[in-house]
């Protein structure tokens, strides 16, 4: 039953017949979990947190990083260095205290995907990679839950609703994920600011829409959005039995490998320290792009885009430990997986969190003296 708080709070959405005070109970009563806190996750979980979703379970690793606050605007400059997942929940309980939050401050992974996603009723993937919305997919096809995903490029948004009722999921619609080199990324490539707020929106509507069982969800239709234009279209796609079937247990788990970390060595800051103070250190190779190189790096470093990667493979060294990085260690552990898989590298350690754990360290020192 809704406390009178709530039917004050609620007065709009009870007055819709659609929702009505059954639908805002089925919605205090749902549990949403909602796979990254960046760009597409802070208008979800803002709007989902207004709207009186009962519990949102929070999903992401990162930390607040001052060029995140262009976009992602559950944030502001005093949240800097601080962990994505719970600062959002903290903000999401300022706007709406009648909501339970449950942060997970970690990366999804095959060894934790089956517990998180269990637990919850819908997924709402506003991750940035395709391994994780592979790994998201086959996760919810094991467990039958309902996946509202959702990507950016540049100006470009889209969205669209896998494993509903029976539809399509996301393997009907990609069947097989792009190379490295074609796989895009906001942090290489850019974003407006305003496009992961209209595109998270999109998610959000389609959210209440499935727990409230009202409309005609985005299942088996893909939403496309263009910013430049702002024109929008929506193409149908069909189920693929043999897709559609494809789990945990029987797809292809080298899909999302590099979320498991196979086959990389990692190495923290505090070692690379020690390392670079040796007499012999390591090799520094960077895999971001130029302008993320002139804005920072570190010292020594050599520049290697992931984007060129094997245009520069033969002046690296073989014999000597090489340590690749990125900005937050994603993009750095592509590069050691294609530089030991395509080009037989035994040398390379990645450096675990990359130049945010860097800066995150380097302030710490700061603070000590």
């Amino acid at each position: 039953m809704l406390t009178s708080e709530e039917r004050q709070i609620y007065r709009r959405h009870l007055q819709l017949p659609e929702i009505g005070e059954a639908g805002q109970e089925k919605l205090k009563a749902a549990r949403v979990l909602v796979v990254g806190a960046g760009g597409l996750g802070c208008p979800i979980l803002q709007y989902l947190a207004a709207a009186g979703v009962g519990t949102l379970g929070i999903v992401d690793a990162d930390k607040v990083d001052r060029s995140n606050l262009q976009r992602q605007i559950l944030y502001g400059p005093a949240d800097l260095g601080q962990p994505k997942a719970a600062t959002a929940a903290q903000a999401l309980r300022r706007l709406n205290p009648l909501i339970n939050t449950e942060v997970f401050n970690c990366r999804l992974t095959l060894g934790n995907v089956r517990e998180l996603v269990g637990k919850f009723d819908v997924v709402v993937d506003g991750s940035d990679n395709f391994p994780t919305r592979y790994l998201l997919n086959d996760a919810c096809v094991s467990f039958d839950k309902p996946l509202i995903s959702g990507a950016i490029y540049k100006f470009e948004g889209q969205v669209s609703v896998f494993n509903y009722r029976g539809g399509p999921t996301y393997r009907c619609l990609f069947p097989q994920p792009p190379s490295a080199q074609e796989a895009p990324n906001c942090d290489a490539t850019g974003v407006l600011g305003v496009l992961p707020g209209l595109v998270g929106l999109a998610q959000a509507t389609e959210a209440l829409k499935v727990v409230l069982g009202i409309g005609e969800v985005l299942s088996g239709r893909l939403w496309l959005f263009d910013a430049l234009t702002f024109q929008t279209r929506t193409l149908k796609f069909a189920r693929r039995p043999e897709q559609a079937v494809l789990n945990l247990d029987t797809a292809n788990t080298a899909d999302y490998a590099e979320l498991c970390g196979v086959g990389v060595t990692s190495i923290s800051v505090a070692e690379l320290h020690e390392r670079l103070a040796s007499a012999h250190p390591p090799f520094l190779l960077d895999v971001r792009e130029p302008h993320e190189f002139a804005a920072g790096h570190l010292p020594g470093a050599t520049l290697l885009p992931l984007s060129t990667l094997e245009r520069g493979v033969a002046t690296l060294p073989k014999h000597h430990p090489v340590v690749v990085y990125c900005r937050s260690g994603a993009r750095s552990t592509k590069a050691v997986e294609r530089l030991q898989t395509e080009f037989g590298l035994t040398n390379l350690l990645n450096l675990e969190g990359g130049m945010l754990a860097w800066e995150d360290a380097a302030m710490g020192d700061e603070v000590m003296r």
